[in-house]
């Protein structure tokens, strides 16, 4: 038996795989942020490790024998968050969580500080990212700063009272701006630049190697027979590779969800930093992955049900099965700034093309092609950074829709597969690093997709229409940035 914990946004997850990785329980339980300033984002760490005895003591309690039989567990959790610790290990403040906007200004001051940056940690800097959080803690709380013994990932922060060892795994650690990703290691450059040493620093591992082992007394507590490995984990979203079986070089999903990813396994290090095009460790070892980042996908969708005050899928569905042009509304989903490829948090949503005759069904297909056109950025400056993307699978809430999946296909020109139903998302993919861990079986043998239900082929009468919609939609970012530049 094997275990995956996934500790998310909203929530943290847990689920019991068997050894021919049939998910035999789940359990969960929801997390809340708190937002004391207009674009920040924090959470309090202690919650997380509430969190995961709650879904552990859960799962002690309905599946015990199976928890006992756990060999291996592993770790998925949301990245960039800072956690901030002391000499007794104990959170100094809330933790500051990825979406959190305040630090734009020490994204310019860190990249000033280390002009190489951008060459070791394959990224821009965002304020998305740990480092640059760390520099607006050491401008505006420097006590709390001097009194920094280390930094941890949410996921790690969770790993250190499970195994009470500060450890993070490659593919997590590479999401701080404190990596040099090519090499795997720590950058003493970039640690300089936010006044920062290897001391502040966990372990690093591999994600799919040993971290340690669970404490005795967490193993007694939920009735295991033996301390279980617990393996260095994932990034949410390469643990969610991990589940999906996008390991191998090429292999790629785009993932519908509240924010929207574009992601492939790559072989080397394979930055784009002026695309910004995200270039991470991957969870297993000699890999590295590419990501995409759309920050409002299905919430752009989400958006306009709101506003309109109709469900999503009945907006959708008045659509039909398939639209026979594209819409000559364009829309622009940058409702949170975005990410891939402006790199711009200020970048704001807009409707463009609109006249009398247009109504709710010209504002649903524009969202949802927008959306599309979001993903064909993606695409483009991927294959800028020389990566080329024949197939991807579809996965997220968005990816439930046929006409969304239809639209996407024919705007990236490339077949979209979807997988059976199942939960392969960011537990799961911890379950397997977990599995490895125990048993050191090949990661590309046992991280294979599940299998494919169905395949969305792009419509050929509307791949070069939209070929020319992208092309004009392009334009407007570029021409609504110098409006807003001039107001």
């Amino acid at each position: 038996m094997f275990l995956g914990i996934d500790v998310g946004t909203s929530s943290v997850k847990a689920v019991l795989v068997d050894g021919q990785e049939r998910i035999l329980a789940s359990a969960s339980a929801a997390l809340e942020v708190d937002r004391p300033h207009p674009g920040w984002s924090e959470q309090d760490p202690e919650a997380w490790l509430r969190a995961c005895e709650h879904v552990l003591d859960s799962l002690a309690t309905s599946h015990r024998e199976a928890l006992a039989a756990v060999e291996g567990i592993g770790l998925s959790g949301q990245m960039h968050g800072a956690t901030l610790l002391g000499a007794d290990d104990k959170p100094l403040r809330p933790a500051i969580l990825w979406n959190d906007g305040r630090s734009e200004a020490e994204c310019r001051l860190l990249e000033d500080r280390c002009p190489r940056s951008r060459e070791l940690s394959g990224n821009l800097a965002m304020p998305g990212f740990t480092a640059p959080k760390l520099l607006w803690v050491a401008r505006h709380e420097p006590e709390c700063f001097a009194k920094t013994r280390k930094v941890l990932l949410p996921k790690d922060y969770v790993r250190l009272f499970l195994v009470g060892e500060h450890v993070s795994d490659m593919s997590d650690a590479a999401g701080t701006l404190w990596l040099d990703v090519a090499k795997r290691d720590w950058s003493d450059e970039l640690l300089a630049a936010t006044g920062l040493t290897r001391e502040h620093m966990p372990r690093l591992v591999e994600g799919s190697e040993s971290s340690g082992q669970l404490r005795p007394e967490l193993a007694r507590r939920w009735g295991m027979t033996r301390a279980p490995v617990v393996a260095g984990g994932g990034g949410d979203n390469a643990a969610s590779a991990i589940g999906m079986g996008a390991v191998k070089p090429g292999a790629a999903f785009v993932s519908l969800g509240t924010s929207g990813v574009l992601f492939v396994s790559n072989a080397r290090f394979s930055p784009n930093t002026e695309g910004a095009v995200h270039a991470f460790c991957h969870a297993v070892p000699h890999t590295w992955h590419q990501m995409g980042v759309i920050l409002s996908a299905a919430a752009s969708l989400e958006w306009l049900s709101t506003l309109l005050g109709e469900p999503a899928p009945a907006l959708i569905a008045a659509l039909g099965e398939r639209v026979q042009a594209p819409s000559p509304v364009k829309f622009l989903p940058y409702l949170s700034g975005e990410r891939t490829p402006h790199n711009d948090a200020s970048a704001r949503g807009a409707f463009v093309g609109l006249a009398h005759g247009e109504g709710r069904t010209a504002l649903t297909q524009a969202v949802l092609e927008g959306v599309a056109y979001a993903f064909a950025d993606c695409l483009r400056v991927l294959a800028d950074a020389g990566t080329q993307i024949a197939r991807a699978s579809a996965v997220g809430g968005g990816s439930r829709s046929p006409l969304w999946l239809k639209i996407l296909a024919s705007v990236l020109d490339r077949p979209l597969d979807v997988h059976a139903e199942g939960d392969f998302g960011g537990a799961f993919g911890a379950a397997r690093l977990g599995r490895l861990a125990a048993t050191g079986e090949d990661p590309f043998t046992l991280a294979v997709p599940p299998p494919v239900a169905r395949v969305v082929e792009p419509d050929a009468t509307l791949v070069p229409r939209y070929a020319e919609e992208y092309a004009r939609w392009r334009r407007l970012y570029p021409a609504l940035a110098q409006v807003s530049e001039a107001s």
